[in-house]
């Protein structure tokens, strides 16, 4: 056989794979479906399934400072992300990654800082 060439039998596992994976799925779908409780009650059925009457529209919009802080905390937890390989790697990056840790820390304080001043942080 060249390199390069792929015979049927090859692929055997991964069908076999494939349809356990679907029937295991299916069979759980149909299975839940003949087991599941079937007494729905007005209380059930309204918006939200908990028993307590919706006192306000689903659809309220929200304040874009929401979004603001939302997307600043993703920012600076990314950010400590980032740390964690540094800090594994410390020992072998030496003088240099501290100078590049320093750098990048520096350029985020001063987005953090910047938020800040612009009031990006107050929810209010």
């Amino acid at each position: 056989m060249t390199p390069g060439t792929y015979l049927p039998e090859h692929f055997l596992p991964v069908v076999i794979f494939l349809l356990l994976g679907t029937a295991v799925g299916v069979g759980m779908l149909v299975a839940s479906w003949f087991i599941r409780p079937r007494n729905p009650y007005p209380e059930k059925l309204i918006t939200y399934e908990s028993g307590i009457t919706p006192f306000m529209d689903a659809h309220q919009k929200f304040s874009i400072r929401y979004y603001i802080v939302a997307m600043l905390f993703l920012i600076f937890d990314i950010e400590a992300v980032f740390l964690y390989p540094w800090a594994v790697a410390y020992n072998h990056i030496g003088l240099y990654g501290f100078v590049e840790m320093v750098v990048f820390i520096a350029i985020l304080l001063v987005g953090y800082f910047y938020a800040w001043k612009k009031g990006a942080l107050e929810w209010e």
